[in-house]
């Protein structure tokens, strides 16, 4: 394997990241630091039984678009540095072109009120329209909303995955919209290839959202729980957070995030006014092209 096809790069990534425990971890920072050759010689040292599994997973990924992008591969997005400890790799599906776009991370609970979904869909929407990108995970209620709401606009959307990459297929509700285009947009996972589900990985899947994020907009956080975190991650990082402040009936989480820095909104138009404002920064730091 003097050069890796994009194949067999994804049978290493998909070997060599698929134990746990010690070990696992120091391979891992070995990618952080060595790239390619660390993961060549990790490879080859491995087992034959447990290449041979790994290729043959690859095979069923491969066959659906699903590529392995190490922390040394030009694609991979640099705003993760951002991290104390950026993942030293990403199983990815669509558009490898859309990690480095400019975008909004979206969160909320999956059991958010209707008013929160309907905010949910109309917010992903007016992202979409400045010619920024949705950020968000991909479970039902808030996340799903986000998404579809900026698809419609004819933006373009990232999600990023609490779990295993093999685990990641394309929901039923991206139906009422003709699908899922992977040319608009991408799903990323930072995990081992067949990792499940986990609170635990949820909390570390959203430092990944947050940093790729130029701000976080918080539609309804419960008094703990993973958007609550997601937003204490942002204001930790600096990032400009937002939080929906129902003034009957105010987010329990929403309200700790306002007291903690986060901005109130409490309307579509003064949501249009922030965004505005965060294309227009970025516009006159030379960063993207003014579109509002």
């Amino acid at each position: 394997m003097s050069r890796f096809s994009d194949q067999q790069l994804l049978a290493a990534g998909i070997a060599v990241t698929s134990e746990r425990g010690r070990e696992a971890t120091l391979r891992a920072r070995d990618l952080s630091h060595a790239g390619l050759s660390a993961l060549r010689g990790h490879y080859e040292a491995l087992p034959q039984a447990t290449r041979s599994a790994a290729t043959e997973l690859a095979d069923d990924l491969d066959g659906r678009g699903i590529r392995f992008i190490p922390v040394s591969d030009d694609r991979y997005p640099r705003r993760l540095a951002a991290l104390r400890t950026p993942p030293p790799y990403l199983f990815v599906w669509g558009n490898a072109h859309l990690l480095d776009r400019h975008g909004v991370g979206m969160c909320g609970s999956r059991h958010a009120t209707e008013r929160g979904l309907s905010y949910a869909r109309v917010f992903g929407r007016e992202v979409a329209q400045r010619g920024l990108q949705v950020i968000s995970g991909y479970a039902k209620g808030v996340d799903m909303e986000t998404h579809l709401g900026a698809l419609e606009a004819g933006g373009s959307t990232l999600v990023v995955l609490a779990e295993g990459i093999k685990h990641f297929r394309v929901k039923r509700d991206f139906k009422a919209i003709g699908g899922l285009d992977p040319e608009r947009a991408v799903v990323v996972s930072q995990f081992p290839a067949t990792q499940p589900w986990s609170a635990g990985a949820a909390m570390t899947r959203n430092g990944v959202i947050v940093a790729l994020s130029k701000a976080l907009l918080v539609v309804e956080a419960g008094e703990r729980g993973g958007t609550l975190n997601a937003g204490e991650q942002a204001l930790g990082l600096g990032r400009t957070v937002f939080a929906i402040d129902y003034q009957d009936d105010p987010p329990p989480g929403n309200q700790v995030l306002l007291t903690r820095g986060a901005r109130p909104l409490r309307s579509k138009g003064e949501l249009a006014a922030a965004l505005d404002a965060l294309v227009r920064s970025e516009f006159e730091a030379g960063q993207m092209k003014l579109r509002v």
